[in-house]
């Protein structure tokens, strides 16, 4: 069996069953439709900050400054619980405690009296059970948040992406397009927004609209190692293989110590295992053109 017919039956779900399909090797220790890597997020859409210092303890101690708050929101009510719960959820985010910080900022939207707080503490509450590997409950929590963001363009297009995520890692890939489009019209810049854009259409077996989202990409982004490791499954799952090399020798040679040349390595020892004892020259043009 060639490479690339490997490749597509480890795609077999996406060839009859749309949302079915297995991650590849270099999506398997990650979320499907892996998390944005140290991205800026769509303007307007901003992380989940603190709103009030005099409620939120900043000692340097997160353990002990998410206690403080959470006994602040204990007897606090309304909007001062709302500022405890989303400095709790902001804290123990802080120490990767995704699930208590979704809980938290969940509660502190309860208590939020204005849609644009709504929808901000919404997204926090869908992002961190994302991070947290609930995509369920992050679907849930961000399919209620929905209407409040209409009022912002941006956090309308932050809401979309984090459903879109949730979408796929509830292995629900053709109902992630529509909002990964309204993301993508949004933030139509963003190299991270496209390359989950390509990663979608090849699981969904749309290899022409994956490789013009994938040249959007590396466009925008072309030293990138996760852009040029999917440009490669893309172009080799098209027959175009010397694409696909040029593509995995870009991530070697630009980024050797990562994550992706590891795997892109791989990829050049299944193609051409002769390949794979060769120096890896720098690549003169953008992966997978």
């Amino acid at each position: 069996m060639s490479f690339a017919l490997a490749l597509l039956a480890a795609q077999v779900g996406a060839l009859n069953t749309p949302g079915a399909a297995p991650p590849l090797p270099h999506e398997r220790d990650t979320t499907p439709l892996r998390p944005p890597r140290n991205r800026t997020k769509v303007a307007g859409a901003p992380a989940p900050r603190v709103v009030t210092e005099t409620v939120c303890p900043q000692t340097g101690d997160f353990a002990a400054d998410a206690d403080a708050s959470r006994a602040l929101a204990a007897r606090s009510t309304g909007v001062e619980r709302a500022k405890a719960n989303e400095c709790l959820g902001t804290l123990l985010g802080m120490t990767g405690r995704w699930n208590e910080a979704g809980t938290a900022f969940a509660a502190a939207r309860q208590d939020a009296r204005t849609p644009s707080l709504r929808a901000r503490l919404g997204a926090a509450a869908g992002e961190a059970a994302l991070n947290g590997n609930d995509p369920a409950t992050a679907l849930t929590a961000l399919d209620a948040t929905v209407p409040d963001a209409l009022d912002s363009i941006a956090m309308s297009g932050f809401v979309a992406l984090l459903r879109a995520r949730a979408l796929v890692a509830l292995k629900r890939d053709a109902e992630a397009e529509a909002p990964l489009a309204q993301a993508r019209d949004v933030a139509p810049n963003d190299a991270e927004i496209w390359l989950l854009s390509a990663t979608l259409s090849r699981r969904l077996n749309r290899l022409a609209d994956a490789q013009s989202r994938i040249e959007k990409a590396v466009a925008l982004k072309p030293a990138d190692p996760a852009i040029g490791l999917e440009a490669g499954v893309i172009a080799v799952l098209a027959g175009r293989d010397e694409a696909a090399r040029r593509s995995w020798q870009s991530v070697v040679a630009t980024a050797p110590s990562s994550v992706e040349a590891t795997t892109a390595k791989g990829y050049l020892a299944q193609l051409d295992p002769a390949l794979a004892s060769k120096p890896t020259p720098k690549p003169t043009e953008p992966p997978s053109r």
